[in-house]
This record gives structure tokens, sequence and C-alpha cells, in this order.
């Protein structure tokens, strides 16, 4: 924590990059970066010498925020296209939806989906009720945990979908590219701002839920 320092490093000589692609995002800017030789200017130094590793850490609590809007949103996706499908796809001379199993599916999932979207709800009221010191200190925890729930969620959402869709939910094409999608990236959000394990331990560490 005392030890990194963080500089703004300028695209130019001696700075060369290469896409990595990722399963994801086709517009992410991931990438591998190569220094050579680089010269940086002092007054480069974002914030203090030394002190880079809050620098870091200063927004991970609203891009953390921002992710569990994203995945709130993208598993709501889901269970729409469920729904859609489910009441088109004809099985045994009447709609999917009608077999008891895949309405117990769809209510799981639902269930899933809106108990993240009401704890999110929750969280960004008291955002917009406190100071930003606060708010970190206060809510950091339970953004943590709402985002390993909410991946978690999406997981098993993201498998439930794909038993409703059956075949259609290998295809990059028609009603089952969404579903597809979810299959290939529910890892996405899992990992990225904190993987699982860290948002378990992070919650648990400064949580206010319970005193």
């Amino acid at each position: 924590m005392n030890g990194i320092s963080l500089l703004l490093i300028e695209r130019g000589e001696g700075v060369t990059t290469k896409k990595i692609p990722t399963s994801q995002e086709g517009c992410a800017g991931t990438a591998f970066v190569i220094f050579s030789n680089v010269k940086v200017p002092v007054e480069n130094l974002l914030g203090k010498l030394n002190e880079g590793f809050k620098c870091i850490m200063y927004n991970f609590n609203h891009e953390r925020w921002l992710m569990n809007c994203m995945g709130i949103g993208a598993n709501r996706v889901i269970i729409d296209e469920c729904f859609k499908w489910a009441s088109l796809r004809m099985v045994f001379g009447k709609p999917l939806i009608d077999q008891p199993v895949i309405k117990y599916k769809l209510a799981n999932m639902c269930a899933m989906a809106e108990s993240c979207g009401n704890w999110l709800e929750n969280i960004t009221y008291q955002m917009t009720q406190m100071e930003y010191l606060e708010a970190s200190v206060k809510l950091s925890g339970q953004i943590a945990l709402l985002k390993y729930e909410l991946t978690k969620s999406g997981e098993l959402l993201s498998n439930e979908a794909a038993q409703i869709f059956g075949g259609r939910a290998i295809t990059r094409t028609g009603m089952g590219k969404y579903i597809e999608k979810a299959l290939r990236g529910y890892k996405f959000m899992a990992i990225l701002g904190g993987s699982q394990e860290i948002m378990q331990d992070l919650g648990m560490n400064i949580s206010q839920i319970y005193g």
C-alpha cells in the first residue's frame, strides 16, 4: 500500500500496445503494453509519491456500482428473452411457458434479479444522501457484497436460460444470441473490479449492514 507510485504515461516514443481480444467485449481496451526506455516527466506523477494505491482504490466503489447497474440490466434482458422464447416455443401442442418446471425456473430467476435490483436502489439512494467520503466508508461493503451476489446470480440465470432455450442457447443469431453471449461472458463481471472472493472478504471486513 505504501510502495506504489502512479504515473500518467502518454502514448509516444518507446510505448507500444497490442490489443488483447476478450470473450466479452470486442470494443474493450484490453491491451499488452510495452515500455522501452520511456522517460516520464516528474509532473506526470498522480497523487503523491508512494501513495498510488490510494488513487487506484479511490474510484472502485463507483466502478463496482456501475458494474452492478450493468449486471442487473443484463440479467433482466436474459429474463425478458426467456419469457419471449417460452411463450413462442410450442411443445406438445402448448407453449413451453405452460410447463410447471419452466414456470418454476422463471419465478426463481425473477426473484434473484429483482432482489438485487431492490438492493441496488437502496444503495443508490443512500449514495445520494451522503458525502463522498462517508459513502466510501459506509457503503463500500454493501456495494462489494451486491457485486458478489449479482455475479453469482448472473451465472445461475445464464445456466437456467440455456436450459429454457435448449439448442438455441448456443447459437449466435436470432433470439438465442443474447443467451449465448451471457453464457460466454458472465465471468466478465465476476472478475473485473474485484473477484468474487475479494468482494466477499471486503464485504465482511467493512460491511455496515449488521453493525
